[in-house]
C-alpha cells in the first residue's frame, strides 16, 4: 500500500517547484531507539504544526518537494521518503503517517557528517528546477568519520544550495549549565563547519524531547524565507500600468 501511495505522489514530480527541501536525520550510534522514535515522530509532529502546514500549502500551484534520508556512517545513508511534491493536505497527511510508521534499522556507530552533507547535495541536484534548494541536517555530535564537513562546505558554496542545521543536545536536564555549554559548543561547530548560504542558520534543541518544537521553528523559518522573497524569473508578469 505504501509503495502505491508513494508512486501516486511521484506523479506530481513535474509540477512547478518552489522549494526542494531535503531533510537528513542523524541515526548514528549516539542515537538510541528511544531517541530515534522521538526524532522521527518529532519530524512528523513538526510537519503537522498548523503554521508549518500553512506555509507548505500557501502556494498549491508551486509545491514544496520533500525528501527525507537517514545518515550515520559512510555506508549508511538511506532514503526513507523519496522526493514528494506536497500538493495538498492528503499528501502531507500521508507523509506524516509514513514517518510515524518507520522503524529503526541497524546502522554503524560513526558520525560521517561530511558525507551526509554530500549525500543531501546529491539528492538536491535531482531538483535543479526548483526555485530554492535547501538541505536541512539534524545532528547530535561532531563528525568523526570521512571527509571534514568544512571541506564539503567549500564544495557546496558555489552551488546555490542553502544548508541549515538543527543541533540536538544531551537529554540530561540535571546537567544544568553544562548542558547549555555543550549545546552552545555544538551549535558553534555547525555554524563554522556545516551551514551554507547568506540566509542559513542553526536551530537548537536542548534534547530529543525538544526536537518537535525546534524542528517546527526551523521548518517555518525555512519556508517563510522563500514565501517572503521573490523568484524574479518566475514571478507572474504585471499588466501594463499596474
Amino acid at each position: 500500500m505504501l509503495a502505491l501511495t508513494l508512486g501516486g505522489w511521484a506523479g506530481f514530480a513535474d509540477a512547478a517547484c518552489r522549494q526542494a527541501l531535503a531533510l537528513g536525520l542523524d541515526v548514528s550510534g549516539s542515537v538510541d531507539a528511544r531517541e530515534y522514535r522521538l526524532q522521527m515522530d518529532g519530524l512528523a509532529a513538526a510537519l503537522d504544526d498548523p503554521k508549518v502546514r500553512q506555509a507548505l500549502m500557501v502556494m498549491p500551484g508551486t509545491p514544496v518537494h520533500l525528501l527525507v534520508y537517514e545518515w550515520s556512517g559512510p555506508e549508511d545513508p538511506t532514503v526513507v521518503l523519496p522526493w514528494t511534491a506536497v500538493t495538498g493536505p492528503q499528501v502531507l497527511n500521508g507523509i506524516i503517517g509514513h514517518l510515524r510508521s518507520l522503524e529503526r534499522r541497524n546502522s554503524t556507530p560513526g558520525t560521517a557528517l561530511g558525507l551526509a552533507m554530500r549525500e543531501g547535495v546529491a539528492h538536491l541536484n535531482q531538483r535543479s528546477e526548483c526555485w530554492k534548494r535547501t538541505l536541512d541536517l539534524s545532528g547530535d555530535g561532531k563528525s568523526n568519520l570521512g571527509p571534514r564537513p568544512v571541506d564539503i562546505k567549500s564544495e557546496i558554496e558555489p552551488t546555490g544550495i542553502t544548508v541549515n542545521a538543527l543541533v540536538i543536545g544531551a537529554d540530561a536536564p540535571a546537567l544544568g549549565d553544562v548542558r547549555q555549554a555543550e549545546i552552545s559548543a555544538l551549535s558553534a561547530y555547525f555554524h563554522a563547519n556545516v551551514i551554507v548560504g547568506s540566509d542559513s542558520f542553526v536551530e537548537t534543541a536542548l534534547g530529543f524531547e525538544d526536537y518537535p518544537e525546534a524542528m517546527a521553528r526551523k521548518l517555518e523559518r525555512e519556508l517563510e524565507t522563500l514565501i517572503l522573497g521573490a523568484a524574479p524569473d518566475l514571478a507572474p508578469a504585471r499588466a501594463p500600468g499596474q
